[in-house]
């Protein structure tokens, strides 16, 4: 069974990626920090179903210098790795004139420094079996922009430019690296926004309603899937059209 590394998979966007990939019949090493009852309920679902697997461990992404040791025991335990998704992040928002610096340090950490970390030990890993999947989950805030989120924008643009040019480092291995670009759902790091905010939201959107995190969800797998086994370096946008 291959083994796929989901951070952040405690709730959220995650959540329902490790959902997806197990469903696949996929091995997933969920990591996040504490594993809450939404992941340990998904776990006994997909043990009970018998397809994939769901394998938790904690770990603190903020923690860079113990990422390698992090991919070492997943090794030692689970044997060689398929995939990675580098979903973990935060979302402080703030106008960057009163932000403090410390808190800029803590967003570039954990949503930049920390996944390509992350990627590069993984990689290392991959090149053993010479095939392998990475997806990134970056924002349309990378490319639109929003008030108030200047410093979470520049990390998910960085993102994208990380995994256009690492697709080109690793293909000659057989590996892809893509990325997805979620619009605003309905996740605990959108629960800050307004109602009216919101309703503007899905008026933009092409389809007049928000994306969903099984939509976000079912683009990851699809990016793990025999089909795409020629898509890499590319972002799969999922929004319902609002940046249509």
């Amino acid at each position: 069974m291959r083994s796929v590394i989901v951070t952040g998979a405690s709730r959220g966007l995650g959540l329902g990626i490790a959902r997806a990939l197990a469903q696949d019949g996929y091995r997933v090493l969920a990591i996040a920090r504490q594993q809450g009852e939404a992941l340990s309920a998904l776990g006994a679902q997909v043990q009970a179903e018998g397809r994939g697997e769901l394998k938790f461990r904690a770990f603190d992404l903020a923690d860079v210098a113990g990422i390698p040791d992090l991919v070492k025991g997943l090794r030692a335990e689970f044997g060689g790795l398929y995939g990675l998704v580098n979903n973990a992040a935060i979302g402080t928002s703030g106008i960057l004139a009163t932000m403090r610096d410390a808190s800029i340090e803590q967003v570039l950490r954990m949503n930049l420094l920390s996944p390509i970390v992350l990627s590069k030990y993984v990689v290392r890993a991959l090149m053993a079996g010479s095939s392998g999947r990475i997806v990134n989950v970056s924002s349309i805030v990378s490319f639109t922009g929003y008030r108030g989120l200047s410093v979470y924008g520049a990390t998910k643009a960085s993102l994208l430019g990380f995994t256009r040019s690492l697709a080109r480092e690793v293909g000659p291995l057989g590996i892809t690296v893509n990325a997805v670009a979620p619009g605003f759902i309905a996740t605990d790091m959108t629960s800050g926004l307004e109602s009216d905010e919101r309703e503007r939201i899905v008026r933009r959107s092409a389809l007049r309603r928000q994306a969903t995190v099984a939509d976000v969800a079912h683009a990851v797998a699809y990016l793990f899937s025999e089909g795409a086994q020629n898509v890499t370096g590319t972002v799969l946008t999922v929004d319902a059209g609002a940046t249509a």
